[in-house]
């Protein structure tokens, strides 16, 4: 309720001189986790007394909430979710009104505001709360609207496994609205099972049920619909970096690649070189969706994403959408006549081995030689058939050591050589 309350403070304020005088207004939606409907209550609470009109959409996917509260003219959007996580989490986000992340000065702003006590506006400037009408219609219009008007998916059947999550009511619809014949499971949400052995996060379970039910190919969301990750019709997984191929490849082949690809640290070498291959330029950013937007945003490129299945198509949506991104890669499989399996036979995945190392508090890397000795003598060997990536996590007292190479044992065994050196100086 603060955080609704120092958040309808500063949009108030920031948006007084520009609204003539007319409340300003946010959009909140959720995903399908019980404690959704608490937090909801709490933050309609503090919007409204701050003096800010709310407009409610339910269950709806985070890009959802994003396209509408551009496409209403709202604001900010408020999404609550705890996007791939279990049902005991829950999270809150924000999204201007271009549907984009919150300038940094808004978001200290409100950070400020929080320290300061409630103050309820006069009964007269109290905002108002209503219903959005048809707003999983207006964001299934929207997810079409990205297909090409040319092609269609009739005689395909796909799987599609909504994860128990926000994406429950809208992406089987989507898919079966443009012609294919659809098996929608992880689509009956109860308020506790969303993820669970399910979704983005546990695609075998999609694997199962496109080999079980013969399928072209499956369609698997996280909880609150911005991560993808698909199957092919012999039940073969294909992650972020494979599908962020299938659309390079595809627009590359049409003409309609807009500069390069941005990756992460963490994205597959075998990605990197099937992209060059292709003659796309390739760039890595931090581990991160944020900072892969940021790389994309500086080169003025359209394509990015992370291993995890978090793909942004800047020339569609403004934030990482599933529904969009699985649009994008059955286009090229539709323009192609080819299966998934096919389309991505050229990108290998190389063995990557990652150990997390755990650290004392503050433990830095820096000024450790006997680990840059390591790692240097681990890069010799590999020469350009290989990466090693050494970074602290950013959540836990971790160093996490990844190897990346052709050969599975030789990666395994120079991860470990990397990670006794961070053991022996961190006294781990």
């Amino acid at each position: 309720m603060r955080l609704g309350y120092a958040a309808g403070r500063v949009l108030a304020a920031h948006e007084h001189d520009s609204l003539h005088g007319e409340r300003p207004a946010v959009l909140i939606g959720k995903d399908t986790r019980v404690s959704g409907y608490m937090l909801e209550a709490a933050l309609q609470a503090g919007l409204t007394a701050a003096g800010v009109d709310v407009r409610l959409t339910g269950p709806m996917p985070t890009p959802g909430v994003a396209y509408l509260t551009r496409a209403l003219r709202l604001q900010a959007g408020v999404v609550i979710s705890a996007s791939h996580n279990p049902y005991e989490d829950n999270g809150i986000k924000f999204f201007s009104a271009t549907g984009s992340k919150l300038p940094d000065s808004v978001e200290l702003a409100i950070e400020e505001a929080m320290e300061s006590p409630i103050k309820t506006v006069g009964p007269k400037h109290i905002g108002r709360s209503k219903r959005v009408d048809d707003a999983a219609g207006r964001y299934i219009e929207f997810c079409k609207s990205t297909f090409p008007t040319d092609l269609d998916l009739r005689g395909l059947r796909i799987v599609v496994d909504c994860a128990h999550g926000a994406g429950y009511h809208i992406a089987p619809h989507v898919f079966h609205e443009l012609g294919a014949d659809v098996i929608a499971i992880g689509a009956e949400p109860d308020g506790l099972n969303i993820n669970k052995e399910c979704g983005a996060t546990h695609p075998e379970a999609l694997a199962r049920a496109v080999r079980t039910h013969r399928a072209d190919v499956g369609v698997a969301l996280d909880g609150d619909g911005d991560r993808l990750i698909m199957v092919d019709d012999n039940g073969q997984i294909a992650d972020g970096d494979r599908l962020i191929y299938t659309i390079a490849r595809h627009r590359k082949e049409t003409g309609e690649l807009n500069g390069g690809v941005v990756g992460t640290l963490m994205t597959n070498l075998g990605t990197e070189l099937a992209l060059r291959r292709l003659g796309c330029e390739f760039a890595r950013a931090k581990v991160g969706d944020r900072y892969v937007l940021e790389l994309m945003q500086e080169k003025g490129w359209q394509l990015g994403g992370e291993t995890s299945g978090h793909i942004l198509c800047l020339d569609k949506h403004t934030t990482g959408d599933a529904i969009v991104s699985a649009l994008q890669v059955l286009a090229a499989l539709r323009r192609s006549h080819l299966a998934l399996a096919d389309y991505v036979k050229n990108c290998p995945a190389f063995p990557q081995v990652l150990i997390n190392v755990r650290v004392g508090k503050g433990f830095k890397l820096n000024g450790q030689p006997e680990v840059h000795d390591a790692v240097r003598a681990v890069e010799s060997e590999l020469g350009e058939s290989g990466r090693v990536v050494l970074r602290p996590s950013g959540t836990e007292p971790l160093i996490r050591v990844m190897v990346e190479g052709p050969d599975e044992p030789g990666v395994r065994k120079a991860a470990e050589h990397i990670a006794d050196a961070v053991r022996l100086v961190a006294g781990s």
